[in-house]
């Protein structure tokens, strides 16, 4: 892509309305544009970006075998009434009418249509368990929605639902999540947390935040800072390996400001472990058994022909938070440096333009027409301005490397550094082979 022809409108100052740095940087380098309070609309930069961080959390979502469906924005009120929580749920719900005068909302979660769906379709225990997921857009008429992406109405969120016959079934099914959620937060650069959490308005008795240290983050946590330490490589996706996992992180404490009991904290953690601050929730697991299978009689036959509640799960991803949430913890002294997974092109380049010479130019058109060939995703700063201007526009872009034609470049060798400041002279045959190299990293 031609940086010229790239539909990214950058803002030269900080918007007044921003008050933390991922609001601000997105803001500034048009990956977003507020379209009202809470409401936003994704331009391509930040688009391609949650694009990206979306296929992650696909991807280990399919890994352990969950199934991907689409259920609508728009539900009847009938079912959130069968469940009890269409009045419960409070001003957050954006209630409505059809034309028909019929009752709907604007979908906050789907437990209540997913056990509707599963309750319709699934009759007999031979067919548990069942791990179910989407990718969709979710509304909350946030009271005060603030942040930018970090707390809006309208959010693009990923929620999975699990179906078992009985607890120690359903556990293995929570287990297995809270393993794709590590594996995820990884895989993004983020190194995530989890912590005891309420359960809030979705119910149940176990619940945890994924959580990362934030300065700008709402949530205050309580923890033993070992359990930053814990490498989940050596583990794998066997029922028995997750449940060592989890065992290792429960061993520490770690729980978020409703789960604080100060005593508990003084007694467990020896002062030199003990951290407080505070952090972003990134994803958010919860085991509530038979809370919406009961009063929405979603039951399976047994093998002796007796009905059993199915026992359920929900587990939720902020898609789009998670652009915000990548910003906040990389993004330091005007420099952004995204992850390698999610960033929104793999490699810069940076042609020096002088007057009545158009060498470089001629030079970083042949680099970008040789990667483009070999399917390295490249945007080319083709614009007249000066070095020094493109290289603090490219510092809050915050693509991960930069090819640079200027002093340092020769017939044959040109500039590579990466966001860290490091450079080495390459040939363009050694810039492909790095690029893709990295790549199959990732």
């Amino acid at each position: 892509m031609y940086l010229s022809k790239l539909f990214i409108p950058l803002l030269k100052e900080i918007p007044s309305e921003a008050k933390i740095k991922s609001h601000q940087l997105m803001l500034r380098t048009g990956m977003i544009k507020q379209s009202s309070t809470g409401i936003y609309s994704w331009l391509p930069l930040g688009f391609k970006i949650m694009k990206k961080i979306e296929q992650i959390v696909r991807e280990e979502q399919n890994k352990i075998g969950a199934q991907e469906l689409l259920m609508p924005t728009i539900q009847s009120a009938e079912i959130w009434k069968e469940s009890g929580r269409y009045d419960d749920y409070g001003e957050e719900m954006l209630r409505i009418k059809d034309r028909q005068g019929k009752e709907m909302l604007y979908g906050p979660t789907n437990e209540e249509l997913i056990t509707e769906i599963f309750r319709a379709s699934v009759k007999s225990y031979k067919s548990l368990p069942q791990l179910l997921y989407h990718i969709q857009w979710k509304f909350r008429d946030e009271l005060r929605p603030r942040f930018g992406v970090m707390r809006c109405k309208e959010f693009f969120m990923k929620d999975a639902y699990s179906f078992d016959l009985n607890d120690d079934e359903a556990k293995k099914s929570y287990n297995k999540m809270f393993f794709a959620y590590l594996n995820t937060f990884k895989r993004l650069g983020l190194t995530a947390i989890p912590m005891e959490a309420d359960t809030g308005p979705i119910g149940g008795d176990l619940s945890h935040e994924f959580v990362i240290l934030a300065e700008t983050g709402e949530s205050k946590i309580y923890s033993d800072k070992r359990i930053f330490d814990i490498d989940i490589s050596s583990y794998n996706d066997s029922d028995d390996s997750i449940k060592n996992l989890r065992k290792k992180y429960d061993a520490y404490y770690a729980v978020t400001d409703e789960k604080f009991k100060k005593d508990d904290f003084e007694n467990k953690i020896k002062k030199e472990n003990q951290l407080i601050t505070k952090g972003i929730e990134v994803g958010h697991i919860f085991y509530f058994g038979d809370k919406y299978s009961k009063p929405l009689k979603c039951s399976v036959d047994l093998k002796d022909g007796k009905k059993v509640n199915v026992k359920m799960g929900s587990y939720g991803v902020g898609v789009s938070r998670l652009v915000g949430a990548i910003i906040e913890a990389k993004f330091n002294n005007n420099i952004m440096r995204w992850p390698e997974s999610v960033s929104p092109f793999e490699v810069a380049i940076i042609p020096s333009l002088q007057k009545n010479d158009k060498s470089n130019h001629l030079k970083a058109d042949k680099i970008y027409n040789y990667l483009i060939k070999n399917n390295i995703d490249v945007l080319f700063d083709d614009t007249e301005e000066h070095l020094s201007a493109k290289f603090k526009k490219f510092d809050l872009i915050g693509i991960p490397y930069q090819i640079i034609l200027g002093t340092k470049s020769t017939e044959e060798k040109f500039e590579f550094k990466d966001v860290n400041g490091k450079t080495d002279n390459l040939s363009i045959e050694e810039i492909k082979k790095k690029l893709l190299n990295k790549r199959n990293l990732n």
